[in-house]
């Protein structure tokens, strides 16, 4: 596979003041997650470098652990009019629920957005699988994953919908399963026509949905073959739904740790690590598997019967995205729980790359050219450090190699991703 008609896309996912844990011990406050200033400087670290987009998770409740590391607080949307600001290219992707908003009000929210930025935002649709969100919102109990995945199948398209009568002036007539929504939103379309979609799930189901509506795809894969595995099985799913497969693009996650030496880079590593309790990294992969991992014996191979798919899947809180990308490496490699954890240097379920600048580059490209990646949602392991590091070493890689662009030159999101302006909004 060559890469002479293909350009990477290539995203910063935000993750307060970084992924790691011990992030905050690298000069930057504890506090700065709370600091709009905090997120300007991001952003225009990654508008020098040329990067697609600013990518913003979300999960409206407080789930993190405060004692091991800061825990996201602002509004993503919120944050985003504040970048769109200070930025002119930037892309602002924000994630909000299918599961714990209406359709009307995210749609009019995002086209605002969209509008106010020149066309540069994305929608990161999730359903939300967290039963502390669920107890924010009143709920003694969550939706079924079924239930979650068909609500948002059809609040997407009602979505999409309404972002269409902006374009058309036609008033939405939808009567649902789920919802009934008439009329019509007042917001004019945006220079992209509306947002374009990402999607985040890796089940079964997310897979479909992704292939069917969105635009970007974030994935977690740790290994290379689980990523063309995953890679074709979206991109099919986008055939299947009479979508050109190359207007998705399929984004994995990619952890940075950037050292001018792969010595210095280990050393960055592990003082990070110093700084994260010893039973943080347990905790994390017992909510993945879905089993107590303190209960194992760690220095024997897994039980086939802890990596198995779990028999209820109603009663898995975790993601099965993450879930399969940790046990695929687990298998591959007939890990023990301790071998795991080593290898998951804290990762979750996304692959980490310890090294120079040229190692993460080498891997990038590997990604891209076997087919298993369009780009990456980047997320350094400490910001904004990680991040100026990755533009001013890796990006002149990726360039000299013909990756990767030297200026903007498409004005919307849309464009930068390789897909189409809506039909209607290209006639008009």
């Amino acid at each position: 596979m060559t890469h002479s008609n293909r350009r990477l896309v290539l995203n910063v996912n935000v993750l307060d003041v970084g992924i790691s844990p011990g992030a905050w011990t690298l000069g930057v406050a504890p506090n700065a997650f709370l600091d709009a200033s905090h997120f300007v400087r991001i952003a225009q670290a990654a508008e020098r470098g040329t990067l697609d987009g600013f990518f913003l998770a979300d999960s409206p409740g407080f789930w993190e652990n405060p004692k091991v590391k800061p825990t996201r607080a602002l509004e993503p949307t919120a944050v985003l009019a504040t970048v769109a600001a200070h930025t002119t290219n930037l892309g602002l992707i924000g994630t909000a629920s299918t599961t714990f908003n209406g359709p009307y009000e995210l749609a009019e929210r995002f086209l605002s957005l969209d509008v106010a930025s020149g066309g540069r935002v994305a929608w990161n649709v999730v359903t939300t699988y967290s039963p502390v969100v669920g107890a924010n919102f009143g709920l003694q109990a969550l939706p079924d994953r079924e239930e979650r995945y068909a609500r948002a199948a059809e609040f997407v398209d009602v979505v999409t919908e309404l972002w269409e009568s902006a374009l058309t002036g036609v008033p939405v007539n939808h009567r649902g399963p789920r919802f009934e929504v008439s009329g019509r939103l007042a917001v004019a379309p945006s220079a992209q026509g509306y947002p374009a979609l990402i999607q985040a799930g890796g089940s079964p189901a997310g897979r479909e949905l992704a292939g069917r509506t969105a635009h970007g795809v974030f994935t977690a894969e740790l290994t290379l073959a689980a990523g063309i595995e995953h890679y074709r099985y979206v991109k099919d799913a986008a055939a299947r739904a009479g979508r050109d497969p190359d207007q998705v693009k399929i984004l994995p996650g990619l952890i940075t740790v950037i050292g001018s030496t792969e010595r210095e880079a280990i050393e960055r590593h592990e003082s990070l690590r110093a700084h994260v309790p010893a039973d943080f990294g347990a905790e994390r992969l017992s909510g993945t598997l879905g089993v107590d991992v303190t209960t194992l014996d760690w220095d024997e191979p897994i039980p086939a019967h802890v990596l198995a798919v779990p028999e209820d899947l109603d009663a898995y809180q975790g993601s099965l995205g993450f879930r399969e990308s940790v046990v695929g490496l687990a298998q591959e490699g007939n890990l023990s729980i301790r071998q795991l954890l080593r290898s998951l240097n804290g990762s979750g379920g996304h692959r980490a790359i310890i090294g120079t600048p040229e190692q993460i580059a080498d891997t990038i490209e590997e990604w891209f050219l076997a087919g298993a990646a369009d780009g990456f949602n980047l997320m350094p392991d400490a910001l904004p450090t990680g991040l100026d590091e990755f533009v001013d070493h890796v990006v002149p890689i990726l360039r000299r190699r013909g990756l990767f662009r030297h200026e903007y030159s498409e004005k919307t999101l849309r464009g930068r991703f390789g897909a189409t302006l809506p039909a209607l909004h290209a006639v008009g």
